[in-house]
């Protein structure tokens, strides 16, 4: 495995690809396309966290930027942070739902949002090149620590119109919390108990970045958070990914809702407060669709990966959008996905509408997805070849090429993207049952045979 580089950042297994070297090497590039200023810095609780903060923290300094530590912090607090201290930019240190060996850098901008293409390219040029401006000793930044930005990220929450803590605290909710021993497993129980949430029932809430279970809120490695709900009678259950951006939810009954329907109670919420357009990525449920129909609106698609979503959110005027992997973009508090805000307006919701968690879900449509891919060396094609040949067999029903192809049919999709990494392309498919869904899957492996 090598070190994985995009224009969003660095990750690999640590010692092996992920040096100090290589975060040396990234830091300095990206300082330097900084040209100086502030930088938020944080990180989730991976034991390979702290050595990684230093090393950068000393690095940022090295080339004139000043440092604001910020500790093991959820991603989206780092964000808010980005915007709290007017900086330059942000670095959190997570690699997200990747196991427990590996570690990251992801970038921030001065608008508190992960580099577009073009930025990101610019710092793996100045990586490349080498071309670092370390600064003498007199102009080197300076490191300080701000403690108290996770209290201010849940004020800002606290502080949203559509937020009422004291409507939550009198439904005298119960939830179970599971944060995979990560950056969320002290910020999810102090954001509830804000909220006015009578009890919390907390699972792998040390933040000691060994994860009890594979980090990815998937359904296979979620059944322990399914039967607290069900043992401790709670109201919901909430589960984060290490860096706490991504929500998962579980409801009363012990059932997961599924990541795509966090967004969709997300997007529900939020219209109801206000009229405008929503956003998602093209590989997300068609409930969000449905959602917004229900309010006279439009969800408009990008291509995934969460700046591509904040780009269509912004150019759509988007009030709310999000990723159907749990991630609830909240542009009234910042543009990024955000799992602290989601649980608040999934327990607003839930105190409005007066149901149980299990009965709000039953209101939503039923979609299943399959994920499947295809290995192009058995093909004997490469991927661009693959793409073409589907959108010429499927052009009577004009399919999307923002990213890869998408074709839209009556019932259901099918969405084929290339891999950066690997030599595969993976076809999601979306349809009203599990069967359907892989059915669209079927018509490609079909077509490809």
């Amino acid at each position: 495995m090598a070190l994985m580089i995009s224009v969003s950042g660095i990750r690999g297994i640590f010692g092996t690809d992920l040096t100090p070297q290589n975060l040396t090497r990234f830091t300095a590039a990206y300082g330097t396309w900084l040209k100086g200023g502030t930088v938020v810095l944080g990180r989730d609780s991976r034991v390979t966290g702290k050595i990684c903060e230093d090393i950068i923290a000393a690095t940022l300094a090295s080339v004139g930027c000043d440092v604001i530590k910020v500790g093991v912090v959820p991603t989206p607090t780092v964000a808010m942070g980005v915007l709290k201290h007017k900086a330059a930019g942000g670095i959190i240190i997570s690699a997200s739902h990747n196991p427990a060996q590996w570690n990251a850098l992801k970038l921030l901008n001065s608008k508190s949002e992960f580099l577009d293409a073009d930025q990101g390219n610019e710092v793996i040029r100045i990586s490349e090149s080498e071309q670092f401006e370390y600064q003498p000793y007199d102009k080197i930044g300076v490191i300080r620590e701000d403690e108290d930005l996770l209290d201010h990220h849940i004020e800002k929450i606290l502080d949203l119109p559509y937020i009422q803590a004291e409507q939550i605290a009198g439904k005298n909710f119960s939830v179970a919390v599971d944060a995979v021993n990560g950056a969320g497993s002290k910020a999810i129980p102090h954001l509830l108990d804000k909220l006015g949430v009578k009890t919390v029932h907390k699972i792998h809430c040390t933040p000691n970045g060994l994860f009890p279970h594979n980090p990815e809120p998937l359904p296979e490695h979620l059944t322990e958070i399914c039967e607290l709900v069900k043992e401790e009678k709670a109201d919901l259950g909430v589960v984060t990914d290490p860096d706490a951006d991504r929500l998962a939810l579980v409801d009363n009954n012990g059932k997961l809702f599924g990541e795509e329907y966090t967004q969709a109670a997300a997007f529900d919420f939020i219209l109801s407060k206000k009229a405008g357009p929503c956003a998602t990525n093209l590989s997300s449920s068609r409930v969000s669709d449905d959602v917004a129909r229900e309010y006279n609106q439009t969800c408009h698609r990008s291509a995934v990966g969460e700046i591509n979503v904040v780009k269509v959110m912004q150019e759509q005027e988007a009030v709310i959008g999000g990723e159907g992997n749990g991630g609830v973009i909240c542009p009234d508090l910042h543009y990024g996905r955000d799992a602290l805000v989601g649980i608040a307006m999934v327990l607003q919701l839930l105190t409005e509408k007066d149901m149980s968690s299990s009965e709000y879900r039953a209101t939503l449509p039923d979609y299943f997805m399959s994920k499947n891919k295809i290995q192009l060396d058995e093909l004997g094609k490469d991927a661009d070849e693959v793409l073409e040949m589907v959108k010429e067999h499927f052009s009577s029903l004009e399919p999307n090429t923002v990213d890869g192809v998408k074709i839209d049919f009556a019932e259901g999709w099918v969405h084929l993207r290339k891999s950066n990494t690997e030599p595969i392309i993976r076809i999601y498919s979306e349809g009203k049952s599990p069967e359907a869904a892989k059915a669209f899957a079927g018509k490609i492996f079909d077509l490809l045979k």
